[in-house]
């Protein structure tokens, strides 16, 4: 236990490392050593080598699959895939940080029309396009699946129809060209996808992931071993921010960058709003009640909400200008006071800290970054953003995550090449990222507890102690 971190106890046999389909009979877990000491060099070719499905009746398996023929790391080419929500992406990035392709189909309008995500409108959407997307980034990376390495595809978190398209995607082109699979973690994805153009950033870094559906604030130890400093209790930043822009009558096809935008006109303290937890000593966050706040003060305006903001009056875009400066200037303060805590705690386990990587849709909007600079500098840190193509969700990120866990042998052998399409195939909708800090659980409770799997830090150190304990002489 470190710093009022608790792990929680896992069965020997659960291993992260097969997670993808879920295996009809009992199994045991195949494990290679991971360290969790901050790495200085980058892995050597032996890491790459093909981990075997360990059996008690077969103690001498050989590799099922093909590695790319170069043995340096830098010419790994991976094909990402990314469904878990709203977004169909792929792209094809190389071990050494090139990215080569990179491919979104926004649903946009359907966000338009539905007013949100329709989970069963999303999927059908994924399922039409992902053969196009995927193709394309094949095509503009001028490679077939044959000059590929691995394939990589968020598993979890998000919604379980959406992830299913891409996963079966990933599935049958693993299985055809006999490619190995890495399952991705779609918030470690958005938390390491910095490490593409900002080549100086090791670990141990604090990060702050702000969307749609996501607010997290992460103590980054090493690949896969992630502290939960805070996390929302209801709402996150960027649905706030989407349901502010369509009660004020923006374009819901842009949401949250058309508020900012608006925001620009207004005067930020014109409408005096509350700024949420005050009293609440911890990094978590809630943004619902801010959402109450300014629906009433839109009420209380006497502007017509149902009429879009192009064809009114100056007074009337004035009014709304006001709204949204207000709103944005408390919601971001919420951040801010929250980042300036986890600084503060993430220093006390990992004095060695020295940025603060902000990912995520939310992470475009220039008006949090300006805040949040003088946040990171007021504590003699340094604040890294990926590219706004890269803060929304991307195959970019899912496939240097997965070259990442791939680098390091935590990868799974291809399926069946004719693996059915209705095959069981384990998804994780819920799947927490790191366990949480004991000084930042929250004791409100609207919290969402509910957890159907254990979090991808808790399974990697099990995995790690397993290979340990039966192999005590490579420890």
């Amino acid at each position: 236990m470190v710093g009022g971190l608790a792990l929680q106890s896992l069965s020997s046999t659960f291993s992260r490392l097969n997670f993808l389909l879920k295996p009809p009979l009992p199994y045991t877990s195949r494990i290679i050593r991971t360290q969790l000491k901050p790495q200085t060099q980058k892995p050597t070719s032996n890491l790459l080598k093909p981990c075997y499905f360990s059996s008690s009746n077969n103690k001498t398996s050989k590799p099922q699959f093909r590695i790319a023929s170069s043995s340096r790391d830098d010419d790994l080419v991976v094909l990402g895939i990314e469904t878990s929500c709203d977004d169909t992406a792929a792209a094809v990035v190389r071990s050494d940080g090139k990215i080569l392709s990179q491919v979104v189909s926004s649903q946009a309008d359907l966000l338009e029309q539905f007013g949100g995500v329709s989970p069963k409108d999303a999927k059908e959407q994924h399922s039409k396009v992902i053969d196009q997307v995927v193709q394309r980034a094949l095509d503009e990376a001028n490679l077939t699946e044959v000059d590929l390495s691995a394939v990589a595809v968020t598993i979890g978190p998000g919604l379980s129809l959406c992830l299913r398209v891409g996963v079966q995607k990933a599935r049958r082109i693993a299985g055809k060209f006999n490619l190995p699979i890495v399952g991705v973690h779609h918030m470690e994805a958005h938390a390491l996808v910095a490490r593409v153009a900002e080549k100086e950033l090791q670990f141990p870094f604090l990060t702050l992931l702000i969307s749609g559906g996501h607010n997290l604030l992460v103590l980054a130890r090493d690949l896969g071993h992630y502290v939960q400093l805070g996390t929302t209790i209801d709402d996150a930043i960027g649905e706030a921010y989407d349901k502010t822009a369509r009660l004020l009558g923006l374009d819901m096809t842009r949401g949250g960058p058309a508020l900012e935008e608006l925001a620009r006109e207004g005067n930020a303290k014109s409408v005096k709003l509350k700024v949420p937890m005050k009293h609440h000593k911890d990094c978590n966050f809630s943004y619902a009640g801010l959402k109450t706040q300014v629906r009433l003060a839109i009420e209380s305006s006497n502007i017509d909400k149902d009429t879009p903001i192009s064809p009114t009056s100056c007074k009337d875009r004035s009014i709304r200008a006001d709204i949204a400066a207000s709103f944005q200037r408390v919601a971001v303060l919420h951040l801010e006071e929250r980042c300036e805590r986890a600084i503060a705690w993430a220093a006390e386990i990992e004095p060695s800290i020295k940025f603060l990587v902000v990912s995520g849709g939310v992470a475009s909007n220039q008006y949090v970054r300006t805040r949040l600079d003088h946040v990171v500098k007021r504590n003699s840190l340094q604040l890294v953003c990926p590219p706004p193509s890269l803060c929304t969700d991307n195959g970019v990120m899912i496939a240097w995550t997965g070259i990442e866990h791939f680098c390091q042998g935590r990868y799974d052998p291809p399926p069946p090449a004719d693996e059915p399409e209705d095959a069981v195939l384990d998804l994780r909708p819920r799947w927490p990222l790191g366990e949480e800090y004991a000084e930042g659980i929250s004791k409100s409770r609207y919290i969402r507890k509910a957890r159907t799997h254990a979090s991808l830090t808790s399974i990697i150190q099990a995995s790690v102690q397993q290979h340990d304990q039966s192999h005590p002489g490579n420890s």
